[in-house]
């Protein structure tokens, strides 16, 4: 008998399938924007449309050694969340009120769009160092669930 997926389950599997089309080399991060249990926008880590994806010959991140966590901006790529945000805004979907489902903790980058963005909870997965943009969430008063098979919430 198959039993039903409780929603954040189910949205964070989709995160999961999302993050198979990363083209980033170090982690693969999905990221699904949804409001009233409806998916508005996808997005995973990767170089913008267009443009030739990243190798170990023009990673920024790998030829300088740059640790996670740090110098975010030396990235060719995008991250999921920031692209799941722009997939919305691209196509006239308001993330206003919206859940994010990601597959890992969002950056401090991250963090400051998705306040900006109206999203009022955030569901992730797997950690990520950096502790600014947990403290930027938390004073925006965002709920924030890390998923272990199933949120309280």
């Amino acid at each position: 008998m198959n039993v039903r997926p409780e929603w954040d389950e189910y949205f964070m599997a989709i995160a999961e399938l999302v993050s198979s089309r990363s083209t980033c080399l170090r982690r693969k991060v999905g990221a699904v924007l949804v409001r009233d249990r409806r998916i508005l926008a996808t997005g995973y880590n990767g170089v913008p449309s267009g443009l030739v994806h990243c190798t170990t010959e023009t990673c920024l991140r790998e030829k300088r050694n740059i640790p996670s966590g740090s110098q975010q901006e030396l990235c060719r790529g995008l991250h999921a969340e920031q692209n799941v945000i722009i997939q919305a805004a691209l196509h006239g979907v308001s993330s206003k009120g919206s859940v994010l489902y990601c597959t890992h903790k969002p950056c401090v980058l991250c963090a400051k769009m998705i306040i900006n963005a109206g999203i009022i909870r955030i569901v992730y997965q797997n950690p990520y160092p950096d502790p600014l943009g947990d403290e930027l969430v938390n004073q925006a008063g965002l709920e924030v669930c890390i998923f272990k098979g199933r949120c309280n919430s």
